[in-house]
């Protein structure tokens, strides 16, 4: 993991004037604070600190805050934004001991969503229901970010955090028997709507081709019955022949 490192100032001042006047000059007050030594009002050169801010990595990393000439370990802890202008109100930062465990929320980040069963074959979108999880471990394992795996994730389907691989030393918090859903496969409604549309016209097609062909076990139709008078002409035609047969018989 690279260190990032930053710089702070101490501050003798303290109040609301104070920190109005520090930020009209272009400074950002904040805190330190944590392990053996009393808490220390600092203050930030407020466009380096939006920029760092900016970056995912200084969310959830150990910082290098050097500070009076010295250089101390931290972690950023809380922002307070103003709420609509992009400035920085307060920032918190923790300093850190090596030999205890932290607690973090860490970046998720989602990866092989489009080679799942549920995006490859059923057409689902993933949808990300936590962006971060709270983990616990010692500073120096503390990574930047996890990554969560989507390749075995099918439709109907969840995965929850206790499927979520974790680094070496890195453990979930846990609260209670809580074990909550990390992202989940949903078919959008047009495709299921396109699909049962389908399905309707398969199911038609086939009781109209089932209507059309004949009952099982039916008799073939039997062949036209030639109308009584065509049986009297055939009759008649039989007659003659057998008396012209006779007539050559006496002449004989």
């Amino acid at each position: 993991m690279a260190s990032i490192e930053f710089t702070a100032y101490a501050r003798n001042t303290e109040g609301r004037g104070a920190s109005r006047r520090m930020r009209r000059a272009g400074k950002a007050p904040g805190i330190v604070y944590g392990g053996t030594a009393a808490p220390t009002p600092i203050e930030l050169d407020h466009n380096a600190l939006i920029h760092a801010l900016r970056n995912e990595v200084f969310h959830a990393s150990i910082l290098t805050m050097k500070l009076d000439g010295g250089a101390t370990k931290v972690l950023l802890r809380d922002v307070q934004m103003h709420p609509f202008r992009p400035e920085v109100l307060h920032v918190d930062f923790q300093r850190v001991d090596e030999n205890r465990k932290i607690h973090m929320k860490v970046p998720l980040h989602f990866v092989n969503a489009e080679l799942s069963p549920a995006v490859k074959v059923s057409g689902a979108i993933v949808s990300h229901v936590l962006t971060d999880l709270e983990i616990i471990c010692l500073p120096k394992d503390l990574p930047e970010f996890i990554e969560v795996d989507l390749s075995d994730l099918d439709t109907g389907h969840s995965l929850h955090v206790r499927g979520v691989k974790l680094p070496p030393g890195v453990m979930a918090m846990s609260h209670g028997t809580v074990d909550p859903v990390v992202a989940t496969a949903v078919i959008p409604k047009a495709i299921v709507e396109i699909e049962e549309v389908e399905a309707a016209a398969a199911e038609g097609a086939v009781l109209a081709t089932t209507a059309a062909a004949p009952a099982e076990g039916a008799k073939p139709a039997e062949a036209a019955v030639p109308e009584k008078g065509g049986e009297k002409k055939e009759v008649v035609k039989d007659e003659k022949k057998k008396e012209a047969g006779k007539d050559e018989k006496k002449k004989k």
